[in-house]
């Protein structure tokens, strides 16, 4: 059943009270501090927390749509062949796009709350599989970069390249949205307090916990992180070096550390959530903030990506870059 929780600014608030607190081992969590927290967490939606929840994402959506806005008009407008580089970059401005068009969503939940219903789980299964989908393209251009370094005489006789990028995209969105249907029920309306939020006392499964941390978090930052060393490495090995090597460098800096700082801690505060979950029922346990500004902060990595990743592997293919007295690879499709 739902009812109407009225804020102090005369905003009707609807929620689901159907909710009963797990017992736990300490008396933090009992029904009548739920409810204390519910009513309180209502009140934050409808004027302090719903007013900057709300400029937050209405900021990032705004600049997301501008920045992936003009990258797709870039891959529209672009004449000529198109190449596995494109495929991947393509991909990754699909799934970007996609998670900021459906902010306005989140930005009228953080206003005014959207009805708990089967469209709150929609949009938290779009929102995940398009964050992951970019997680996981961005590690396949890692290695894509790679290779083209690494072994660059290879790469340029490697066939069918273009086709195996295609592949690897569409085995990685069949590979998030048949995962998106076993966590299904983690997003149940029956789960939710808000719309985009479960119940504070309600962790995720452990198996979905390690899922994530696992192939959602480690496995790429580290194939990344050992990607990106290496094509450092083996610029630094060459016997010349030129500015276009050194701000190669840079950019592949940059983007681990924009990957660290964007998805670091929303995976640590998934940690947090699954070990301290009794704690999160209490309302003055910061815990619960820094989720939702981690969860922020990993949305806002949608703005970097498309910059990123064009300068990088525009250096990669617009420079002749020399890797042991050999050249690496020139191409002017980008």
């Amino acid at each position: 059943m739902n009812y109407c929780y009225v804020t102090s600014n005369n905003r009707c608030v609807i929620y689901h009270k159907t909710f009963e607190c797990p017992i736990s081992s300490t008396p933090a969590c009992t029904d009548s501090t739920f409810t204390h927290n519910r009513n309180w967490a209502l009140r934050e939606r409808g004027t302090l927390r719903g007013n900057l929840d709300g400029a937050a994402y209405t900021s990032l959506f705004l600049l997301g749509f501008l920045v992936n806005a003009a990258a797709m008009y870039a891959f529209i407008a672009r004449q000529g062949p198109r190449t596995d580089t494109h495929v991947y970059m393509f991909n990754l401005v699909i799934a970007d796009s996609a998670l900021i068009l459906f902010l306005p969503f989140r930005i009228y939940d953080a206003f005014f709350c959207l009805k708990i219903c089967g469209l709150c789980t929609f949009l938290i299964s779009l929102h995940y599989i398009n964050m992951y989908a970019s997680i996981l393209t961005t590690t396949a251009i890692s290695v894509h970069c790679y290779l083209a370094v690494r072994f660059p005489l290879q790469a340029r006789s490697w066939r069918k390249k273009k086709q195996a990028a295609i592949f690897v995209c569409l085995v990685i969105w069949g590979f998030l949205v048949s995962i998106s249907v076993g966590f299904r029920d983690n997003f149940e309306s029956r789960n939710l307090w808000m719309c985009y939020e479960r119940f504070p006392c309600s962790a995720l499964p452990a198996n979905s916990v390690i899922l994530i941390m696992s192939l959602g978090y480690l496995a790429p930052l580290l194939i990344i992180v050992f990607c990106s060393s290496q094509i450092i490495f083996t610029l630094f090995k060459t016997d010349e070096k030129t500015e276009e090597m050194k701000s190669t460098v840079a950019i592949v800096t940059a983007n681990i550390i924009v990957f660290i700082v964007c998805y670091t801690p929303f995976h640590v505060a998934i940690l947090v959530k699954y070990f301290h979950s009794d704690c999160l029922c209490l309302h003055e346990n910061p815990d619960q903030t820094y989720l939702a500004v981690s969860e922020w902060l990993a949305a806002t990595n949608c703005c970097f990506d498309a910059i990123s990743y064009y300068f990088l592997l525009k250096r990669f293919y617009t420079q002749t870059i020399q890797s042991g007295g050999i050249s690496i690879m020139q191409d002017s499709s980008l």
